[in-house]
C-alpha cells in the first residue's frame, strides 16, 4: 500500500514539507551546487586559463582533492560516515567541503531498495528472450510491483484496472511479462517506432502470446513460383515437366506468395489469460483519447464484458518528456485510474521556462551543438518540459531551471563506479576536453559569451564564457587506447560520417593538416591535469543527485497539486540501484468517479 513517507527523503527531516522547502532553498541559493550542476561543462575544462579546476574550486578543496585518490574520494562523497568522531575521511578534509557533502546527502532522495516479495515469479525462458540481466531485474521487479499496485488501487478506489497502457513500450518486454502467467494482464503497448513493434510481435510469437498468420496456399502454384525463380541452368527434367503441366485454378483464387517473415501476428483473447494490443504513434502529450477510441472500437474480451475501460499508465525508463506525458495522463483522461512511471534520460527533457536569467548567474544556457539540432531546447518554452509543477514553475517568481548539462549529470550513477571503469571514462572525458582545446585553438569552434559581449579583453569566467559543443558520440574501442588514436578517430568520424556532412569541410580545413607532433604536444601539456578533471567530474556527478531528486519531486508535486482528481500520490524505489540506478517510480491514484 502507500508508503509511510510520500517521498523517500532522509530521516533527518521531520516532514515532507520541511524536506521540499529546504530542497528548493538549497538548489536556488547554493553557489557551489549551481556551479557544479549547470554552471560548468567538462568540454570547457581547458579552454580558459587558469583552468576550470582552479577557477571554481576553493584553494583548500584543491589541495585535498589533488592528494585524494579518485576511488577514495568517491567513498568520502557517498559512503563514509561523516558523523563519526574521527576516521580516515577526516584527514585533511576541509570543513567547508565536509559541510557541502552533508548538504548534498541530506537533500538527496534515498535510493535503497528492498523487494516486497521474498521470491519473484520467474519469467519463462521464452518470455525473457532478448533481455540482458539488467532488463530481467527491471522487468521482473516492476511486473510484480504493477501487479501489487493494481490490487492496491482496487482496494483504495473500489475499481479494478482493466488495461495497462505502457508508454514507449519498445520491444514490449514489460508488457509481455505482465500478459504472461501468473499476471495475465491486458496490455496496450504504445510505441512510436514501427520497427520496435515489428520486433515485439516476433517475440510475442516466440513466447506463445500470439500465433503466426496461417496462409492456405495452393501447393502446386507455390512450387511453380519456386521453380520459376530458379536460374535456367538449375532447371532439371522433373521441373520442366511440372512447368509444362500448369495447375487449373478458379478465377476467384488469389494466390498469397508472401514470405513467412511478412506474415502477421494473430492475437486471440482467451478467458483468464493476458492479451497484448499495439498502438502505433508518438505521444506528444498525456492525451490518450485516440488510444481509448481504438480500444472501444475494437474491444477484446476484457472490455466486451464492460464498456467502462479503467486504465493504468505504466512505463520503465520512459525517456525525457515521455515520463511527463505518462504522469499527465492521470489528470487528462477520465479513463486513466492510476499511473506508475519510472523516468530516465533527463537530458532529453525540454525546458518549460526558457533560458536562464540574471537570477541564475552560474547557469550557462543549453548551447546549440555545432553539428546538432537546429533549435535550442531552452528557447522552445515547451509547456511539456521541465518543470511540471506549479510550485517549481513559480518558485521565487522566476522558477527552478536546470539546463541540459545539469540534467545530463543527473543520469550518472557514481555509487556504481568501479576502479577500472572509472579510469576508463575519466580517460575518455580527459581526451574529449583536450580535443575541445584543439578545436578552439584551430578555429573549429569559437568562444560563446553569455553576457552578450565578445570582448576577450574583459573579465572572463566559466560562467560568462563557454565554447560551441561538437557532437562526436562513441568511437571504436581501439580509439581510446591513446590520445593520438582518439584524435585521429574523431577527425575521421567528423569528416566521413554521413551525419556530419554539413560540417566536415570546416573540420578538414582546420584539422586536416594537424601533425602527430602537435597531438603529442597537447597531450604532454595537459596529461598531469587529468586528476583535476576526475575530481570535478566526481563532484558534479555526486551533486547531481540533488538534481534528480528535484526532478522526481517536481513530478510528485504536479500530481499533488491536482487535489480535485488525484486521491493519493507517492514516490518509492522499485529496483536495486546497483542493477538499475534510475529506480524511482512516481505513482498516482485517481479519486473514484473523477
Amino acid at each position: 500500500m502507500i508508503p509511510e513517507k510520500p517521498l523517500p527523503y532522509p530521516d533527518c527531516w521531520g516532514s515532507t514539507e520541511e524536506y521540499v522547502s529546504s530542497l528548493l532553498e538549497f538548489a536556488s541559493t547554493s553557489d557551489r551546487f549551481q556551479m557544479l550542476c549547470g554552471g560548468v561543462h567538462v568540454l570547457d575544462f581547458f579552454t580558459n586559463e587558469p583552468g576550470l579546476f582552479q577557477q571554481i574550486i576553493p584553494q583548500d578543496w584543491q589541495d585535498y582533492l589533488m592528494r585524494c585518490d579518485p576511488m577514495r574520494l568517491l567513498d568520502v562523497l557517498m559512503r563514509d560516515d561523516l558523523d563519526s568522531p574521527a576516521g580516515e575521511h577526516a584527514a585533511g578534509l576541509p570543513d567547508s567541503l565536509l559541510q557541502y557533502i552533508k548538504e548534498i546527502r541530506k537533500h538527496s532522495l534515498a535510493r535503497n531498495f528492498q523487494a516486497k516479495r521474498d521470491k519473484l515469479p520467474k519469467m519463462t525462458r521464452l518470455v525473457s528472450v532478448g533481455m540482458k540481466p539488467k532488463k530481467i531485474h527491471e522487468v521482473s521487479n516492476f511486473a510484480s510491483y504493477v501487479d501489487r499496485l493494481s490490487t492496491d488501487v482496487e482496494t483504495l478506489t473500489g475499481e479494478d484496472v482493466t488495461h495497462f497502457v505502457d508508454f514507449g513500450s519498445g520491444q514490449n518486454y514489460l508488457g509481455r511479462a505482465l500478459a504472461s502467467a501468473p499476471y495475465n494482464k491486458h496490455i496496450v503497448a504504445v510505441e512510436g517506432r514501427e520497427h520496435n513493434i515489428t520486433g515485439a510481435k516476433e517475440l510475442d510469437m516466440l513466447a506463445g502470446m500470439a500465433e503466426r498468420e496461417k496462409v492456405m496456399r495452393n501447393k502446386k502454384l507455390w512450387q511453380q513460383l519456386l521453380n520459376s525463380k530458379k536460374n535456367g541452368d538449375e532447371v532439371d527434367e522433373s521441373t520442366l515437366k511440372r512447368l509444362s503441366n500448369l495447375p487449373k485454378v478458379s478465377e476467384d483464387y488469389v494466390p498469397d506468395f508472401r514470405p513467412t517473415r511478412d506474415l502477421q501476428a494473430v492475437y486471440k483473447p482467451e478467458d483468464g489469460k493476458g492479451f497484448i494490443r499495439y498502438v502505433s504513434g508518438r505521444l506528444e502529450s498525456g492525451d490518450l483519447s485516440d488510444v481509448v477510441t481504438q480500444l472501444e472500437a475494437n474491444p477484446d474480451k476484457a472490455s466486451e464484458e464492460s464498456k467502462d475501460l479503467r486504465l493504468m499508465a505504466i512505463s520503465i525508463h520512459s525517456c525525457g518528456n515521455l515520463s511527463h506525458h505518462g504522469i499527465r495522463s492521470l489528470v487528462m483522461n477520465p479513463r486513466v485510474r492510476a499511473v506508475a512511471i519510472v523516468g530516465c534520460c533527463y537530458n532529453l527533457m525540454t525546458e518549460k521556462l526558457g533560458p536562464p536569467t540574471y537570477k541564475h548567474p552560474y547557469m550557462r544556457p543549453s548551447l546549440q551543438a555545432l553539428n546538432g539540432r537546429v533549435i535550442r531546447e531552452s528557447a522552445k518554452f515547451d509547456p511539456e518540459g521541465f518543470p511540471m509543477s506549479e510550485r517549481l514553475s513559480t518558485y521565487k517568481t522566476d522558477g527552478v531551471r536546470f539546463n541540459i548539462t545539469a540534467r545530463m549529470m543527473a543520469c550518472q550513477a557514481p555509487q556504481n563506479w568501479g576502479e577500472e571503469d572509472s579510469d576508463d571514462f575519466f580517460t575518455r572525458h580527459f581526451f574529449r576536453a583536450v580535443l575541445q582545446k584543439i578545436f578552439l585553438d584551430k578555429g573549429v569552434i569559437q568562444k560563446v559569451y553569455h553576457n552578450g559581449t565578445d570582448d576577450e579583453n574583459g573579465e572572463c569566467s566559466p560562467f560568462n564564457m563557454s565554447t560551441n559543443p561538437v557532437i562526436i558520440g562513441s568511437l571504436r574501442k581501439a580509439c581510446y587506447k591513446s590520445f593520438h588514436l582518439y584524435v585521429r578517430g574523431a577527425i575521421t568520424k567528423l569528416t566521413t560520417h554521413s551525419d556530419y556532412h554539413e560540417h566536415c569541410e570546416i573540420i578538414k580545413e582546420k584539422l586536416g593538416d594537424i601533425t602527430d607532433e602537435e597531438i603529442a604536444r597537447y597531450e604532454s601539456l595537459y596529461r598531469h591535469r587529468k586528476r583535476e578533471l576526475s575530481a570535478i567530474w566526481s563532484l558534479m556527478a555526486f551533486s547531481a543527485a540533488v538534481v534528480e531528486s528535484l526532478i522526481v519531486t517536481d513530478r510528485w508535486l504536479f500530481l499533488k497539486q491536482h487535489t480535485d482528481t488525484v486521491k493519493d500520490c507517492w514516490v518509492e524505489t522499485v529496483f536495486d540501484f546497483r542493477e538499475s540506478p534510475r529506480n524511482l517510480v512516481v505513482v498516482g491514484v485517481k479519486e473514484r468517479g473523477k
